[in-house]
């Protein structure tokens, strides 16, 4: 009879901590999600407010309203503008060439640093992971007695050969780290059938690297897509310079006029290409940055 009593008594208090726990789990849950609205709003509220501020003119620039206009006169005044769409294309290609020489470069030099063994070959990584992290306004003023020393001042090729310095050392650590991960009997294999190293690494290596390839480029293209000091300080004239300058030297009709709204639909317009690219290469960007992560 005790014990039944014990039993009894016991039940409702376990009844009460079950639904105790099932309040907390579900205010611990609508806490998490007001948490990541929250940082969502905070993350995305900026480039809202930029598509906002694009579509307005005049004095609804100066009047604060969460919903768009239907005004595009800044992205007509954009598009008509010569500067700014020369830019574009200078942009562009700076970028691709800076991405494809330093994957070309960074593919080499990963390989030999994560597949032969030699003794430098951990400081020149670690070299390489130290340049990666300068600042650089440290290598500006060498940059430019290089830059004119080849002779290539205000030339988009010396934004392309200044780009490899912050591109081709984080692609190579990256590829590095990657190549490591790679089971090393398919190369074992390879070179017993009689293949050279230059042979296993474009037919055996190089089509398991497409995740890596794209991420790191991806995140190179946008390195260089919107660098700013390099490309202020190597380019004078308008028809070489980039995005990032253009915009930061758009002008208004007056010197008086500060032209807000096409800053905005200029900072759009620039971001939409690299929108497209991460939304493209969406997949091999995540399979790139996860690889590695679990290991067995």
């Amino acid at each position: 009879m005790t014990k039944m009593a014990m039993t009894t008594t016991a039940a409702p208090a376990k009844r009460y901590s079950n639904r105790t726990y099932r309040t907390i789990r579900r205010v611990r849950t609508f806490g998490l999600y007001v948490g990541v609205a929250a940082v969502l709003v905070y993350m995305l509220f900026p480039y809202y407010w930029a598509i906002v501020s694009s579509t307005k003119s005049g004095q609804a620039l100066y009047q604060f309203s969460l919903l768009p206009s239907l005004d595009f006169s800044n992205y007509w005044q954009l598009f008509h503008n010569p500067v700014f769409m020369g830019a574009l294309v200078n942009s562009g290609l700076v970028a691709f060439a800076s991405t494809l020489i330093s994957l070309m470069i960074g593919i080499l030099a990963a390989y030999a640093l994560g597949r032969l063994h030699f003794s430098p070959g951990r400081i020149i990584l670690i070299a390489v992971l130290m340049i990666s992290i300068f600042p650089q306004v440290v290598v500006l003023s060498g940059m430019f007695e290089v830059i004119g020393w080849l002779g290539l001042y205000n030339r988009p090729s010396a934004l392309i050969v200044s780009y490899l310095i912050l591109t081709l050392p984080f692609t190579t650590w990256i590829l590095t780290s990657f190549i490591r991960d790679l089971p090393t009997e398919l190369e074992e294999a390879a070179l017993i059938d009689g293949c050279s190293r230059l042979r296993v690494l474009t037919h055996v290596l190089l089509p398991l690297m497409g995740p890596a390839i794209a991420s790191t480029g991806l995140l190179s293209f946008i390195l260089a897509w919107n660098e700013f000091l390099f490309a202020l300080t190597f380019i004078l004239t308008d028809e070489n310079r980039t995005v990032p300058v253009a915009i930061g030297l758009l002008t208004g009709s007056s010197r008086y006029e500060y032209p807000f709204g096409q800053i905005m639909a200029a900072s759009v317009t620039v971001t939409l290409p690299l929108l497209v690219l991460v939304l493209i290469f969406q997949r091999k960007i995540v399979a790139g940055l996860t690889s590695g992560a679990v290991k067995g």
